[in-house]
């Protein structure tokens, strides 16, 4: 019997393996371009400190994918990811060139107010210590409003959908606060609150909670009676109905008030570090934008990018481990 080789695979995205093979080369050669580019293409105005480290990078990334190209057929079937990411393999290097180009060779995009990739390399290389001092205090700020407006949100829309008494009372609470911004209450909270750490977290855990709440509630008044009509009739009582029906079947509903939640205790956060608190990556955007330091500036909005990025995976890990059972009919 004749054995079909490895080429004859279908990658993800529809790619065969030659084709795969094929968008390996191109990334691998636009990687050693855009090396090319920052070592000898001359600069507009002056010499940017880190361009030779920033080439190393590039050049040892296309090496990198050059090499996985050629060893394909033995990683092919264990790096899906890989695969998957052939596309943006090639696109990065190209807008990393660009970037380059209009910035520190062409000087489309004026200094100081735009930077080319190896100042933001320059900043995460001497600004390191304060950089991880701001992630530290943003997360755990972050971290402490999220799971306070979370846990509230969660008992009150699961307390909400399931009683109407307590929704005929919650109901104007929630059309009168939902519409409001949660910075809109900055100046308030600064005076009711003893520090400007606890007026931060009060506004994360606003932000955080209207969407949970609504969600939640709105996942919970959804349940088909006759789920609660089958646990009443195998002898469930209300505990049972609260715990083993009405929450399971709203959690989806409260993952996705959990995304949005995140998203807006996002902007809160960086307005209320901006405001009231001496670390954190708000604190050091406003602190970059007094000085001019605007690559400085840049590398912290990458590293918010990248911090929102890393918690919204870990939920996306969450939720799949919590809705586990529900694997294969819901998509994300």
């Amino acid at each position: 019997m004749q054995m079909s080789s490895p080429d004859h695979l279908i990658a993800p995205a529809g790619l065969t393996l030659p084709r795969l093979w094929n968008k390996g080369a191109i990334a691998a050669l636009a990687w050693l371009v855009s090396a090319a580019i920052t070592r000898y293409w001359p600069n507009g105005a002056r010499d940017w400190p880190y361009s030779q480290l920033w080439a190393e990078i590039n050049v040892t990334i296309g090496l990198l994918l050059l090499l996985l190209t050629v060893t394909y057929r033995h990683w092919v079937t264990a790096l899906p990811r890989l695969r998957v990411a052939a596309a943006w393999l090639i696109a990065l290097p190209l807008l990393l060139s660009g970037w380059q180009l209009l910035t520190a060779k062409l000087l489309v995009l004026p200094v100081p107010f735009f930077a080319p990739p190896q100042a933001l390399l320059q900043v995460f290389h001497d600004d390191w210590p304060r950089l991880l001092d701001s992630l530290y205090h943003s997360l755990s700020l972050l971290v402490s409003g999220v799971l306070l407006g979370t846990l509230f949100g969660f008992i009150a829309g699961l307390a909400i959908g399931w009683s109407p008494r307590v929704g005929y009372w919650m109901h104007p609470v929630l059309r009168i606060l939902g519409p409001l911004p949660a910075t809109a209450l900055l100046p308030l909270c600064f005076f009711l609150f003893p520090t400007s750490h606890d007026a931060s977290v009060f506004l994360i855990a606003l932000a955080t909670w209207f969407p949970v709440t609504v969600l939640t509630w709105s996942g919970v008044a959804g349940i088909d009676q006759a789920w609660y009509d089958v646990a009443r009739t195998l002898g469930g009582n209300s505990r049972f109905l609260i715990l083993r029906v009405a929450i399971p079947a709203a959690l989806p509903s409260v993952f996705v008030g959990l995304f949005m939640g995140l998203g807006a205790s996002f902007s809160v956060l960086i307005v209320a570090e901006m405001v009231g608190v001496k670390s954190g990556i708000g604190f050091y955007l406003q602190w970059a934008q007094g000085w001019a330091a605007y690559s400085n500036m840049y590398a912290a909005l990458l590293l918010m990018a990248l911090l929102c990025s890393g918690l919204i995976s870990l939920l996306f890990a969450v939720r799949n481990r919590v809705l586990r059972w529900q694997k294969g009919t819901m998509k994300w």
